[in-house]
């Protein structure tokens, strides 16, 4: 890819490469899997593949790409599967965090175990609609997840790299994992730990957002571990910032921009920086009244913009907002003591990448 680009180009020039890919896959497997396995797994994996191909901002996938090439790779078609892989693996996590939130859209669509559930009930199916749309949407998303890891395990690489990846990309997997039981649980006691609000911004997105991606495509450039050392506390402080900044967009964002209802974050009683802070800071009566709306899944409108009020007047909406801000300022700051081990148009991308973060409104 010409050095010439922007990091706003090169970004866009990455998802346009990983979307073509995706649509070829995705129109490969769909053929595939009718004509082999007939019309229920088709079903199946119809459904995986419309929540990958809804496309995103393919952050993940650019950053493996992106990876690769500052450590010296030149395989485009080999790093774009690895990139699709990691894509998939986004697929599939959604489509179990959307079940677990009870999110009823995902980048502005009906969220899969919703589609299901109608599905079930548009073809006057028997039993729970509600409870086959679950279990229809967790077998859809462990069959994508399944189809990623073979896509890694066939990489046309070294074997031991691609066994790097495979055990690289699996321990990420169950520390998000880790992160998500830890941000569960936050959402389950009446006032949850600051410090197990930061644990989940590290376990369920800095390593998962950014060290993982960037990490995996380091490695199949056969770097080592200097190099992914070196780009860790990057990865780790942008992804804090990443998480922050989304979960200011899951309370305050747009919902045609953040392609999700604002209020789906007090429904479902998830404890963020700012919940969190706000609990801790707000007057008594408005503390009651954010508790009680917290995890309220017939929250109103009316209710919601008062917690959004409640939010901001305790100081956790600018708290928030500090705390994303000075960890830019970290992972600006940690860039700048290795930027001499690549090529200075990926240092500037990654750069570019995480000064952008603050500033998103999706």
């Amino acid at each position: 890819m010409a050095d010439a680009l922007s990091p706003a180009e090169r970004l866009a020039a990455y998802k346009q490469l990983i979307d073509g890919d995706i649509s070829a896959y995705a129109g490969y497997v769909r053929s595939n899997t009718l004509t082999q396995y007939g019309t229920f797994p088709a079903l199946e994996v119809n459904a995986f593949l419309d929540m990958l191909s809804r496309g995103g901002k393919r952050i993940r996938g650019s950053l493996v790409i992106a990876g690769y090439e500052m450590c010296g790779g030149t395989d485009r078609a080999m790093i774009l599967h690895a990139a699709r892989a990691i894509e998939m693996l986004h697929a599939y996590a959604l489509i179990v965090d959307d079940i677990q939130d009870r999110a009823i859209l995902r980048r502005g669509q009906e969220a899969t175990y919703r589609y299901f559930a109608d599905y079930h009930r548009d073809h006057h199916l028997k039993g729970d609609a509600n409870h086959a749309g679950i279990s229809l949407a967790l077998n859809a998303a462990m069959a994508g997840a399944h189809a990623a890891e073979v896509i890694l395990a066939n990489l046309p690489a070294q074997p031991q790299l691609r066994l790097n990846v495979l055990s690289i990309m699996n321990r990420t997997m169950m520390i998000t994992y880790h992160g998500q039981m830890t941000d569960i649980m936050n959402s389950l006691v009446e006032t949850p730990d600051l410090a197990d609000i930061d644990r989940v911004l590290e376990w369920k997105t800095a390593l998962y957002s950014f060290i993982n991606p960037l990490h995996v495509g380091m490695v199949l450039a056969g770097a080592g571990c200097e190099h992914t050392d070196a780009i860790t506390p990057f990865a780790l402080h942008t992804g804090r910032a990443f998480q922050i900044t989304d979960d200011i967009l899951g309370i305050f964002g747009d919902e045609k921009e953040a392609g999700k209802s604002p209020l789906d974050d007090i429904r479902e009683g998830k404890a963020t920086l700012l919940s969190t802070y706000a609990l801790t800071h707000a007057s008594p009566p408005d503390k009651v009244f954010l508790q009680k709306c917290l995890g309220n899944t017939k929250l109103t409108m009316r209710a919601f913009k008062r917690c959004q009020t409640i939010i901001a007047d305790s100081g956790a909406l600018d708290y928030a907002r500090t705390r994303a801000a000075e960890e830019i300022t970290l992972a600006q700051a940690a860039m700048q003591k290795v930027a001499h081990m690549w090529p200075q148009t990926y240092v500037v991308f990654l750069q570019s990448l995480a000064t952008r973060i603050q500033g998103r409104t999706a």
